[in-house]
């Protein structure tokens, strides 16, 4: 729990360097999927990476000043509902154990708040993701200036938090590359189970299941998102889930997947051949996109530009396609009228952390960040040809991305999802060694 306090620690130090005052943070509400049967639960990822704490109704309160303080609102203890539903800490146990100066019971929290704001300079909150969390923030500011009379004030600004934690999460520790990467050892192994079940009549859900079945074996709490399994024409579909359709000898096979591990996510994409061999139009593609991700990812290094990767994939594949013939002129010129984008119509990449589209601004004060050793992302090109009079049939309903996960080192990147093969000869040659039905 040292990590997690040294994090609130440091967004302490931020705050007092602007000013001061509190910050409330609330972690995510339960959904209810259906009458009586709720999804299963996630804490807030920005409250996690503070607390640790994964209980719902738990908000937390730090407050600056010459004594810095820390409080933790959370479920009291309560016998009959841990019999049905679980185990909680209560304000008592969750105090000590999580390493605040105080815990009090959620219920307290709408009475107790406008006492904590009491003549602070500014309140820093999540605000704008749940309309009743912020119903109850403006209504404790309410509560506090009816006591003007008194002589007390209520917060002058009201800040986002958001962006500050943003900042924090962008570059992850020990802690935390320690997770991603057993996440991405995880993930490589479930996507090379996977290969070696598909074969052709399988369904695609069949395919899904072992997926998910490493995914739990080896420790994972959930998929860090919902598993895209899309052969043939779905996978040109950037975010196919159905899952249902049965594989056809001769097509390939797009596998989107990662678990979430600890609160991180990895996301892997691999693409195959159904029947365990390329074909030539398949391996032309394929080998493209290949060399797209290696020219992304040789760009990912400190002092670098976010953009550059994508810039890099973007060269590839342009020229690519004009030696395959689907497209046609000068590359520079394709390159700036964005030609590509009817095959390769998504971005290089995105950060990777608690979230799998995880928190950090792309751009700082109008320009690309530039990349710092410790930030993680994916690197994942791709190429989507559907059928067209002016599209070679033998490219008809391919589609190919490959996405590894990558972290910023002080010397260029680490690959952390080196476990499963992105290489023709490795996937045909795991592929051979098939699990049977």
């Amino acid at each position: 729990m040292d990590i997690f306090r040294a994090r609130r620690i440091r967004l302490l130090a931020e705050m007092t360097a602007r000013g001061g005052g509190v910050a409330v943070v609330s972690t995510a509400p339960e959904r209810e999927r259906n009458r009586g049967v709720f999804f299963p639960y996630r804490a807030d990822s920005h409250f996690f990476y503070l607390c640790g704490f994964r209980e719902p109704e738990a908000v937390l309160v730090l407050i600056t000043g010459d004594s810095p303080r820390q409080f933790l609102f959370c479920r009291a203890k309560n016998e009959e509902q841990e019999t049905w539903v679980g185990y909680r800490h209560g304000p008592e146990a969750a105090a000590e154990r999580f390493g605040f100066d105080s815990a009090w019971p959620i219920d307290e929290f709408d009475r107790k708040l406008p006492e904590l704001l009491i003549n602070q300079p500014a309140l820093w909150t999540n605000l704008a993701n749940e309309p009743e969390w912020d119903r109850r923030i403006l209504a404790a500011i309410k509560a506090v200036r009816g006591k003007v009379r008194s002589g007390d004030t209520a917060p002058q600004t009201v800040h986002e938090i958001s962006a500050m934690l943003d900042e924090m999460r962008l570059l992850k520790d020990e802690f935390e590359i320690a997770i991603m990467r057993r996440a991405g050892e995880i993930s490589a192994a479930a996507h090379c189970r996977a290969m070696r079940a598909t074969r052709p009549g399988r369904l695609e859900y069949e395919i899904e299941a072992e997926l998910l079945y490493v995914f739990r074996a080896a420790g994972s709490q959930f998929p860090a998102y919902t598993s895209i399994v899309a052969s043939g024409p779905n996978a040109c579909v950037l975010h196919y889930t159905n899952n249902d359709r049965r594989m056809l000898d001769g097509e390939l096979l797009l596998i989107d997947a990662g678990c979430e591990l600890d609160g991180y996510a990895s996301d892997i994409t691999r693409t195959f051949p159904v029947n365990g061999r390329f074909s030539s139009p398949q391996r032309d593609i394929y080998q493209l996109v290949l060399a797209a991700n290696l020219a992304a990812r040789a760009k990912v290094r400190p002092g670098n530009s976010w953009n550059a990767p994508h810039e890099a994939a973007i060269a590839v594949l342009t020229q690519g396609f004009i030696d395959l013939g689907l497209l046609k002129g000068e590359a520079q010129e394709l390159i700036q009228t964005q030609a590509c984008r009817r095959f390769y119509m998504h971005r290089t990449g995105h950060w990777l952390g608690l979230d799998v589209h995880d928190a950090g601004q792309y751009k700082v004060n109008g320009q690309w960040r530039p990349f710092a050793t410790g930030m993680a992302l994916t690197i994942e090109p791709g190429c989507y040809i559907r059928p067209a009079d002016d599209v070679s049939e033998a490219f008809w309903n391919i589609g190919i991305r490959i996405e590894d996960n990558v972290l910023v080192t002080p010397d260029g990147c680490e690959i952390l999802t080196d476990g499963v093969p992105r290489d023709i000869e490795g996937i045909e040659e795991l592929m051979r060694d098939q699990i049977q039905a």
